[in-house]
């Protein structure tokens, strides 16, 4: 089995490198081959043995073909993001780093997949999997994790170039439906209802679990009037996470206040007179209070998202934009400063459901690694299409407006508790 171009070229730089797993139905082999051709090399794959089962796994060794050493390097990096690992393995390279807040050239850029590296003949996990960071290595201890470039600090070890790295690439899955749900193909015809029920198994189980599930919000939540239905997932234990902006729990807050969100009641759907400084008046008046917390102890807020979270102890993070007004108190106005809680409060989580928020969906979806579950519900299907673009491919996406998205999901989870019982 050869690839070879139209004239036959000695290729005189050779690795062998083997691929396992689901390398066939998950399409990992064939993209590794493409990505070889691609970058002009060359490929024979020297023994392969597939699963007979669909739950047994597959393997290949293949070798790998270039005209130089650098293009021999750059195709072996390559495919190693997606589970290729060279056969005569060498301990990965550490460089120190030389200044604060940046990487030494050449460093390792990893992916959001479960990662590897070979420390004196050993191989050891990569600790705080997440995309777009580096890996700093402790030897003495033989540990090593990712670490954002802002973070990195003089002296520190970090891994260069791809030797000595291997990466774990997810499977993809399948629901008992047959329905593929780990596919990045977006669109607006797929059946909502399966997709819904899916979704409803993956939130009662985690329940169920013990796991923890991460809401990412925006302010369409309120502003279609579906916010009741996240209160009650909220009172009912579904939710221990809250991310959003200062638009979703000022929105919420006014409803509380006013009945109103941007000055449109959210019962008779009309526009309040003077109704558009709802949103401000509502900001002004926490802030008097000094922040959500308070005005809610002091009884100023007596309902909505915003309120349950305090009184279920949902954790949550509001992060600010440029374009905020007010802010909230609880707002966090520097985006480092956001991205960094964010980043230590999704350690412990198992479960993403992001609602109607495009960037607040990318800036998390960047945040996690590739095997906890995320779920992208928007109008808008250039939202998840850009979480996929981003290396978010394990995300569901549901293009639907948030309000029957949100009411069919609680009518799953209640049949489901309801056949539990």
């Amino acid at each position: 089995m050869n690839h070879a171009s139209a004239q036959s070229v000695s290729k005189p730089f050779v690795e062998d490198v083997e691929v396992s797993g689901h390398i066939i139905d998950s399409l990992l082999l064939p993209k590794i081959l493409d990505v070889i051709t691609a970058r002009r090399g060359n490929f024979e794959i020297k023994q392969i043995t597939v699963g007979q089962r669909r739950i047994d796994p597959s393997y290949a060794l293949v070798q790998v073909q270039a005209d130089s050493a650098q293009q021999l390097d750059e195709i072996l990096g390559a495919i190693a993001d997606h589970g290729a690992v060279t056969v005569n393995a060498c301990d990965c390279r550490l460089l120190a780093a030389d200044i604060a807040g940046a990487f030494p050239e050449g460093f390792y850029s990893t992916t959001n997949q479960r990662t590897e590296l070979r420390l004196n003949g050993h191989w050891i996990p990569v600790d705080l999997q997440e995309m777009d960071c580096g890996i700093v290595v402790d030897p003495d201890h033989k540990k090593a994790a990712c670490i954002p470039m802002l973070d990195v600090l003089p002296g520190q070890l970090i891994v260069v170039g791809h030797v000595g790295v291997r990466v774990f690439p997810e499977e993809r899955s399948q629901s008992k439906v047959g329905f593929e749900f780990m596919d990045s193909q977006v669109s607006t015809e797929k059946p909502k209802r399966v997709a819904v029920r899916q979704v409803a198994e993956w939130l009662v189980e985690t329940k169920r679990s013990g796991g923890k599930t991460l809401i990412v919000g925006g302010p369409a939540i309120v502003h279609s009037g579906s916010g009741h239905y996240l209160c009650d997932l909220i009172r009912r234990g579904y939710i221990q996470r809250l991310f959003a902006g200062n638009a979703l729990a000022t929105h919420d807050i006014e409803q509380s206040l006013y009945g109103t969100s941007l000055g449109v009641h959210l019962e008779r759907g009309d526009i309040i007179p003077s109704g558009h400084e709802h949103h401000l008046r509502t900001i002004n008046a926490v802030r008097r209070c000094g922040g959500i917390r308070p005005a809610i102890e002091q009884g100023l807020i007596k309902s909505g998202i915003m309120y349950e979270c305090v009184k279920h102890n949902v954790d949550f993070l509001l992060a600010g934009s440029i374009r905020d007004d007010g802010p909230l108190p609880d707002v966090i106005t520097d985006a480092v400063v956001a991205q960094r809680q964010m980043r230590e409060r999704i350690r412990d989580v198992s479960f993403c459901l992001m609602l109607s928020t495009m960037l607040h969906s990318v800036a998390v979806g960047n945040l996690l690694p590739a095997w906890v579950k995320v779920v992208c519900v928007d109008i808008n299907p250039s939202a998840v299409i850009k979480l996929a673009d981003r290396g978010s491919f394990q995300t569901v996406p549901v293009v639907t407006d948030i309000e029957p998205f949100l009411r069919a999901l609680l009518e799953e989870v209640n049949r489901m508790e309801a056949e539990a019982k």
